[in-house]
């Protein structure tokens, strides 16, 4: 019987297992960038689905402050109760700023996504209802001249992660 030896397979000593292990290498480290940027895009929209919910709730807090407002509620002297709270001190922080501060109330419950939504309401004055009308004197004002004017802060945040504080100032006509 006679054997037949094939030169070629003798000189190619592995030169194709290492050509295939270094596309499997390179193979894996793309499938690991994809993964990754795969797991940041992930990050981002649940992100952005947080701070939805959060925004909606805080202005469904807002729109309950705005109603409130509108009844032209008695002003507590200082401080803050049921929260409708005194003209602010300009040189002091902002309420909402303040971590201990316990003036928020409750919003309309937005469901399982988010926190309670909360707010409060600080009187910040009467002011002129058209331009001028504050000019005349009293006698000549009208008594529609001046309405009070409010500034109403809300907060909701989702699931520890994203938190929204919005404002707004509310002129009750």
């Amino acid at each position: 019987m006679k054997t037949t030896s094939f030169p070629s397979m003798r000189r190619q000593q592995g030169a194709s297992l290492v050509v295939v292990l270094i596309l499997l290498l390179v193979m894996t480290l793309l499938g690991l960038a994809v993964l990754r940027s795969a797991l940041l895009e992930e990050r981002m929209t649940a992100n952005l689905l947080d701070r939805s919910w959060s925004f909606q709730a805080a202005e469904a807090a807002l729109r309950n402050g705005e109603a409130l407002a509108a009844t032209r509620p008695v002003v507590p002297a200082a401080g803050c109760a049921g929260g409708v709270c005194s003209t602010p001190v300009a040189t002091e922080t902002e309420r909402w700023r303040v971590a201990g501060f316990n003036g928020w109330v409750n919003g309309d419950d937005q469901g399982a996504q988010t926190a309670r939504p909360q707010y409060f309401i600080e009187y910040m004055g009467d002011v002129p209802t058209w331009p001028g009308c504050d000019l005349l004197d009293e006698a000549n004002r009208s008594p529609l001249c001046l309405a009070p004017r409010y500034r109403i802060t809300s907060t909701s945040s989702a699931a520890d992660r994203a938190q929204v504080v919005l404002q707004s100032n509310f002129l009750v006509q």
